[in-house]
């Protein structure tokens, strides 16, 4: 098992946040011993169904254990959301020795059913496909873009395995995310919504186009961007907001988890991502976004991140509001030789911004400045400003 980045506290209880796949149970294995723990796993149906009919009973459960258990575990707890009302009274009038560790692969039901989350009783982490600084060695950019960094794409060596995997796990989010838990009255429209979602992945949002692709209204597109995001299977990037004397442009993008996932809702895992082309150049973005969103939370949880398009189509990838800091604007590009025609833009809007710190993240082999411009590998740059 890959050493993850993300550090888990054992001297208070915790919510566990992450699609399914990203390695929640894995980490928690790995973190927590056995021996300590009581596991609950709410995917079981047995169990479901039991504390769902009876969640009484898990009080008496947790009442009952051993001194030696020092951890009460439910995995996927979104299932059975009136667990979480009997661990808070465990916590609050009982005053149990034990800690709660909580995972969520959905935050829909959760939200539905005006879960409080603990009212502050439990801290909150999420959890993402691999980072490329967990990978070491066995990261390929061009393995990463093409197939995503979930951990099980890692257990298959045949590109054809990698395939078979990524297509069942799009199929696996709409039967027992969306279908199993009704989610959508209607399927078949939010299928076509997938597909075309993951096509405008990283781009910005155009509702009234979505929908006419889809065959629904605006409302029910918005709805399903909710969806997306309450099951945690992406990102709104809302666009930044200042006082800045150029007109801004305010419709968000939307940033799938994993550009393998991405790449499978788009129906497009056998198309190889070739170096130079325009696609290339967009999936590397994808990709560099959610890194820097991947590390935002792990390591740097005050940042906001946002970006920047003018009316006139002047654009920067990525803006970093960073307390006590002036901002950071990023460009991100492919190429492996950036030249200053290729951070005109950035140049620009930069100094017409003011004060600002304005960097480049490509895949150049070294650092180096170009006018006012620090232009970074990517590798370098993300360690820099985000880790």
């Amino acid at each position: 098992m890959k050493k993850r980045l993300l550090k888990l506290p054992k001297d208070y209880s915790f919510f566990l946040f992450g699609a399914r796949g990203t390695g929640k149970s894995t980490l928690i294995e790995t973190t927590f011993k056995s021996q300590e723990c009581l596991y609950i796993n709410l995917l079981d149906p047995a169990d479901e169904t039991r504390y769902a009919k009876k969640p009484e009973e898990f009080r008496q459960v947790v009442l009952a254990v051993t001194k030696n258990i020092k951890f009460i575990v439910i995995d996927e707890v979104q299932k059975v959301p009136k667990l979480l009302d009997v661990v808070h009274l465990l916590l609050e009038q009982d005053k149990v020795k034990q800690f709660f560790i909580l995972t969520v692969s959905s935050a829909r039901k959760l939200k539905m059913a005006g879960v409080n989350l603990l009212a502050g009783r439990a801290l909150t982490y999420h959890l993402f496909p691999f980072s490329y600084l967990e990978l070491g060695n066995d990261f390929v950019i061009e393995e990463a873009l093409r197939y995503g960094l979930l951990p099980k794409v890692f257990t298959f060596r045949k590109k054809e395995q990698k395939i078979k995997f990524l297509q069942a796990y799009t199929h696996t989010y709409l039967k027992e995310e969306i279908w199993a838990e009704q989610l959508v009255r209607n399927l078949e429209p939010f299928r076509r919504f997938l597909e075309v979602s993951a096509q405008c992945n990283g781009k910005i949002i155009n509702y009234s186009n979505i929908a006419r692709d889809v065959g629904a209204d605006d409302k029910t597109v918005k709805i399903y961007f909710m969806l997306l995001e309450d099951t945690l299977l992406g990102t709104m990037l809302e666009p930044f907001q200042h006082s800045f004397r150029k007109r801004l442009r305010l419709s968000p993008k939307f940033y799938y988890f994993d550009v393998g996932v991405a790449r499978a809702l788009a129906a497009i895992l056998t198309v190889p991502p070739i170096s130079g082309t325009s696609y290339y150049g967009e999936l590397f973005e994808q990709f560099i976004v959610s890194e820097c969103i991947k590390l935002t939370h792990c390591y740097q949880s005050e940042y906001r991140l946002s970006y920047l398009l003018t009316t006139s189509g002047a654009e920067i990838d990525l803006v970093v509001e960073r307390p006590g800091q002036i901002p950071l604007f990023i460009e991100i590009k492919s190429k492996n030789n950036v030249h200053s025609t290729d951070l005109e833009t950035l140049a620009k809007l930069s100094h017409d911004f003011g004060a600002c710190e304005a960097v480049c993240f490509s895949q150049d082999p070294r650092a180096k400045k170009i006018g006012d411009i620090t232009v970074y590998p990517w590798q370098e740059g993300i360690r820099k400003f985000f880790s």
